[in-house]
């Protein structure tokens, strides 16, 4: 399965929001090799949040590598490999946020970069994918906790 975010998204935990949702539509990607998708409705309760617009963007996108890298061949005498190339994977999510009353909307970025030592994907791939659960299972369980502490600065 690819990554293709059913619609509508079930939003984690956060302050203030009850059952949040998020539905979306297929988008134009700003790079040739990624997936965006546009969040055009919210559900549940979130007192002031917008959907996506030209002017105040909320977008998820996904950007694969543009070239995938191998690993080399191992030196002939000693057998180590001189080098590890990393295949670098991106997920963007990209929210209009209001800095002041009266000022232009600014983009909030929030990235997710991961990058997975070439030949990991398929010598590993349990451990690749139990690293990816672990960052996602972290952000989820604490979405409540990331989402209060970059507004309150209290770690």
């Amino acid at each position: 399965m690819t990554w293709s975010p059913a619609s509508p998204i079930t939003g984690a935990a956060q302050t203030g929001f009850t059952s949040p949702t998020y539905t979306h539509v297929a988008d134009t990607a700003p790079d040739v090799n990624g997936k965006q998708f546009a969040v055009t409705a919210t559900g549940g309760t979130q007192v002031g949040v917008t959907v996506h617009s030209v002017s105040s963007p909320f977008t998820l996108t996904f950007v694969r590598p543009k070239i995938f890298k191998s690993l080399g061949k191992p030196n002939p005498t000693t057998g180590v490999l001189a080098a590890f190339p990393r295949n670098v994977w991106k997920r963007i999510t990209r929210k209009g946020v209001t800095v002041l009353a009266g000022q232009p909307i600014q983009t909030m970025l929030m990235t997710t970069i991961m990058e997975i030592p070439a030949g990991a994907d398929t010598a590993d791939a349990p451990n690749v994918k139990a690293c990816i659960s672990a960052h996602e299972g972290a952000d989820w369980a604490q979405a409540a906790g990331l989402g209060d502490s970059v507004t309150s600065g209290v770690m």
